[in-house]
């Protein structure tokens, strides 16, 4: 009978002969499996992280997206809970403290009314960021259909669109504010957010419109199409995701110029009227009074700054984070 390989006391096959050698390959076989990547990146891979992800990454590290995020979220708080630090009524006016300055409980002053110029700052914050919000996300979403469509299909559907968009260029923002807002009558935030989607989403409508066209001319869009897919099932699973990102940026930012255009038609005449509680309201009352009472003027237009500079800041955080030339 042959030679049977010797033991040890477990039982295992002594590393000597060919059994060690099948031990030794056994072991280093176990060995690559366990190891990421394996031998020469044949094992398993770990899962590649996408554009927003990275994205994430990026901004969660970004000190200016911190700053901006944290000071928005602040405003956005008071917006909807402004009595969480302001206790008084804004429209509640004393004609006998108009024009003076701080006081005990009135750390702003008083306004040419008499009003309490902070509880008007904390209140406007409401209209500033509703106004900003709705018209941002109007703009958005009718310029991302116009212009996404239109770059999609293309055609003489891009080409009327070009025209229009031209058209729209044309029109001189505060002077079409002018004449369009003059003739309105409401006193709600409204007539403004719609005066502001309709001559802002020339802007939203070219940028998708170019990204949809630079988007459906990759592979993994050309593949799908090959094997069938329908328009509406392109757009939405493949092109929509990987070419909205240039229209969060510009949309981020043009957010903060909403605000600011608020504020300028309201200082203007056209925009909010009384007794809507609005920063650029203020700002134009308090403009007669900038040498007898600067406070009247300085808060207002301090907390209308900032909140323009948040949102720029965010929007440029955002853009960093985007944009695959920049990383």
């Amino acid at each position: 009978m042959p030679e049977q390989p010797p033991f040890d006391q477990q039982g295992a096959i002594a590393a000597t002969g060919m059994g060690g050698a099948m031990d030794l390959a056994a072991s280093e076989a176990e060995t690559l499996e366990k190891t990421p990547g394996g031998p020469l990146g044949t094992g398993p891979q770990e899962k590649p992280r996408s554009l927003w992800s990275d994205a994430w990454r990026d901004l969660r590290r970004n000190p200016v997206f911190i700053v901006a995020g944290l000071v928005i979220l602040f405003l956005v708080v008071i917006s909807v809970w402004p009595s969480l630090i302001a206790s008084q009524n804004p429209l509640k006016c004393d004609l006998a403290k108009a024009q003076q300055g701080s006081q005990p409980g009135h750390p702003f002053g008083f306004d040419g009314q008499g009003c309490d110029v902070y509880t008007r700052t904390v209140y406007g914050t409401r209209v500033s960021i509703t106004v900003g919000v709705c018209a941002t996300l109007g703009v958005a979403i009718l310029g991302s259909v116009l212009g996404g469509l239109a770059g999609y299909f293309g055609g003489a559907s891009d080409g009327i669109l070009s025209r229009i968009t031209d058209i729209f260029f044309a029109i001189p923002v505060v002077l079409g504010g002018l004449v369009l807002l003059s003739v309105v009558t409401s006193n709600t935030v409204w007539p403004v957010i719609g005066f502001m989607v309709l001559l802002g989403w020339p802007q939203i409508s070219r940028i998708a419109r170019g990204s949809v066209i630079t988007t459906k001319q990759n592979d993994y869009v050309q593949a799908a199409r090959a094997l069938g897919a329908s328009n509406s099932r392109m757009l939405l699973r493949h092109i929509t995701p990987n070419a909205i990102a240039p229209v969060i940026v510009v949309a981020t930012i043009a957010l903060g110029t909403y605000i600011s255009l608020e504020a300028t038609l309201s200082y203007l005449g056209v925009g909010l009227k009384p007794p809507t509680v609005s920063w650029g309201i203020d700002i134009s009352s308090a403009s007669a009074y900038i040498r007898q009472a600067p406070h009247m003027l300085l808060w207002p237009a301090g907390a209308l700054a900032i909140t323009v500079l948040a949102f720029i800041m965010l929007g440029d955080a955002v853009r960093d984070a985007l944009d695959p030339k920049l990383r």
